[in-house]
């Protein structure tokens, strides 16, 4: 297994087998339900069309698929090969088939089904995505404009924040690269003077 990565946007590619049209498309998407509604809009753009064979690795790296009428194992899971074949995470595939009146057989169309996703991946790009990790930070009064500061330098995130159950603390729920969370804590740990509580 590679680097976990993401799509760097949308991506279309199209693939032509016998007169059959593979229309390949891959969507960034952040969860089920996003991936639900890009394969809601691509059935709509495409009503005439005989297929709509799809697979998806979400962020937290479930995977699902489907033939949509093609012979078991030809397309969805081919196309989920794809995906991960190159490591990617929170991504959508869907082609979309036209028939062109001659059967390609199982074996052509695990290899069309393949063809028009991968060039619809070459088209989206993809690029580094780090594992994400979630801390909860409880940090003095004084010192929160620092921990604001640190989260930003380590290309964090502010998910939550209370300041109301401890009136001498804030706790800020935080998420940040995995890789870095040993540094991050020893950076407030350093930048508080101790003062700040750091827990997964």
């Amino acid at each position: 297994m590679g680097e976990r990565r993401k799509l760097a946007g949308y991506g279309a590619g199209e693939y032509e087998e016998k007169r059959s049209r593979f229309i390949g498309e891959m969507f960034p998407v952040s969860d089920e339900a996003q991936a639900r509604e890009f394969l809601t809009q691509v059935k709509k753009k495409y009503p005439d069309a005989r297929h709509h064979c799809w697979a998806w690795v979400l962020p937290d790296g479930s995977c699902r698929w489907s033939d949509d009428g093609e012979p078991g194992g030809t397309a969805g899971g081919p196309m989920a090969a794809v995906l991960k074949g190159a490591d990617l995470y929170g991504a959508l595939c869907v082609v979309t088939r036209y028939f062109g009146g001659t059967l390609l057989g199982s074996g052509g169309l695990v290899r069309a089904y393949s063809k028009a996703a991968a060039l619809a991946l070459t088209d989206a790009g993809t690029e580094p995505d780090p594992e994400k990790a979630q801390l909860q930070v409880s940090c003095p009064w004084a010192s929160l404009d620092k921990l604001h500061r640190l989260v930003r330098e380590f290309d964090g995130a502010l998910l939550a924040s209370d300041y109301e159950s401890d009136p001498e603390k804030a706790t800020l729920t935080v998420e940040l690269p995995a890789e870095q969370t040993g540094d991050f804590t020893r950076r407030v740990t350093d930048a508080t003077g101790g003062r700040a509580a750091v827990k997964a």
